[in-house]
């Protein structure tokens, strides 16, 4: 049995905590934020997640699916709404398979309550890490109500600590490499009311898409009929030359009812701010969302605004002492509902190493970990802006939509030769690092389909098939 330390109570710390004790280790758990099953810690910045095949594995294997099921609710597809108010639904799997969406909150409760149950795992709120002594597994906590210290002494130390992570900066002390890259975008929470009866206003098995091209609304329903939205914008304004041929759309704030020469300007952050901006960037841009959620312009000028990093750093273990996991070894944006996901499988390969090499073996369980996973958590970074660029300008594109329907023919035709990217990503045990590969040769392909003559009109024709598997096979 050993004595673990696990720095951050948030998704991944609660859920690794779980897995350690149920292994027969004591294992105290150390939270700077306050308990969230007693005060609203995420209020007004939280985005909903997405429970998808990689989560529910490890899930399972920790025994607290069930739970966690009770919770979700089913998403089936992209709901796309155009300017005018019109939807586009697209499937994300011919098999009508779903991922959940489930409050970042919610889920962070009820992972703690099951942790707490158990009788060799103590939770401690209000305690920020202010150092870490990595060759002696040893962190120094500062209570945030009464100031004092503690100084805790254990076996090993797990960092879970998210994107700011206390025990990843005590390790960047030594040979460490890091990255910390802020994309464009900010993004504010906004919240969809249900009707007055409890109903959902919207699909709530669809994940509802606004694609603005530089800028883009989602929302994800809640069991109560409402949706948890964000809305993704530019963190400052920005000056674009306007493309040749791209039709000019009037609006206030639009940068391309820009008539005159010379660069249009896409509002940003830093210049919506007043009632009278947000309301004209709303009307402009979200006008079918404004009926549907009569307080955005309150809300917009209320909540929080965040900004969005990828983090990358290496190596993410110290000898047999301390190890980074979740969003302190590879913090990534959102964009393709993973970020969890990816955290709760790396608690699950750390449980399928300790079963192979043993509980008295971590120099060898972490170098392993470290290893398999590095790679994978830059994979998904990777994927993850893919995907933001897919959400944000493609999926309203019909030239997209058509890539979508030929890759879901030949997925029904020949499933054994043509999975999605998204299926290796959301339904599969696919390392990432594997499905990024694999969905860059199918950009060659399909870039190569979609130039055939005529292809709108013969998209399931024998010919586009052939073609498709002609390149599919050579281009290995």
């Amino acid at each position: 049995m050993k004595n673990i330390t696990i720095v951050g109570g948030g998704l991944v710390g609660s859920l690794l905590a779980i897995f350690l004790a149920k292994r027969g280790h004591k294992v105290n758990v150390f939270e700077r934020r306050a308990d969230p099953r007693t005060t609203n810690v995420y209020a007004g910045r939280s985005i909903n997640l997405v429970v998808s095949h990689r989560g529910w594995t490890a899930l399972k294997a920790a025994g607290v699916n069930e739970v966690v099921e009770r919770i979700v609710v089913p998403v089936y597809a992209r709901m796309m709404h155009d300017r005018d108010g019109l939807l586009t639904r697209v499937p994300y799997s011919i098999e009508n398979r779903a991922i959940h969406s489930v409050s970042r909150g919610e889920l962070n409760k009820v992972l703690l309550s099951e942790a707490e149950k158990m009788p060799n795992v103590h939770l401690h709120f209000h305690e920020q890490c202010v150092d870490v002594d990595l060759d002696n597994a040893r962190c120094t906590f500062k209570n945030d109500i009464t100031g004092a210290t503690a100084s805790i002494k254990a076996d090993l130390v797990f960092g879970a600590d998210g994107a700011p992570s206390a025990v990843r900066q005590a390790m960047a002390r030594g040979r460490f490499n890091f990255s910390q890259e802020y994309i464009e975008h900010d993004y504010k929470e906004v919240a969809f009311p249900s009707n007055a009866d409890g109903t959902p206003k919207m699909d709530p098995q669809c994940l509802h898409i606004w694609p603005r091209r530089y800028y883009m609304m989602m929302g994800l329903a809640n069991q109560d009929g409402g949706f948890t939205g964000t809305l993704f914008m530019p963190h400052t304004a920005s000056a674009v030359i306007p493309e040749a041929g791209r039709s000019k759309i009037a609006g206030p704030g639009h940068p391309e009812s820009h008539q005159g020469p010379g660069p249009a300007v896409y509002p940003g952050f830093d210049t919506v701010r007043t009632e009278a901006e947000v309301t004209a960037f709303f009307q402009t841009h979200f006008a079918d969302a404004m009926s549907i959620v009569p307080d955005l312009v309150e809300q917009y000028l209320r909540n929080p605004q965040s900004n969005l990093a990828i983090i990358r750093c290496g190596p993410w273990t110290h000898k047999d002492k301390v190890a980074l996991i979740g969003d302190a070894a590879h913090a990534i944006v959102p964009f393709y509902g993973e970020g969890m996901n990816a955290g709760y499988e790396d608690c699950k390969v750390l449980n399928d190493l300790l079963n192979e090499h043993g509980d008295d073996n971590w120099t060898t369980v972490l170098d392993a970990y470290g290893k398999q996973r590095k790679p994978n958590g830059d994979a998904i970074a990777d994927l993850s802006m893919r995907n933001f660029v897919e959400m944000r300008d493609l999926v309203a594109d019909p030239r997209f939509i058509l890539r979508k329907k030929i890759e879901g023919r030949l997925q029904a035709k020949h499933p054994d030769q043509w999975l999605p990217l998204y299926s290796q990503v959301k339904f599969t045990d696919t390392p990432y690092v594997d499905a990024l590969r694999e969905g860059q040769r199918h950009d060659r392909i399909m870039e190569q389909v979609l130039a055939m003559p005529g292809v709108e009109e013969k998209w399931e024709s024998e010919e586009v098939e052939r073609k498709a598997l002609e390149l599919l096979g050579g281009s290995r």
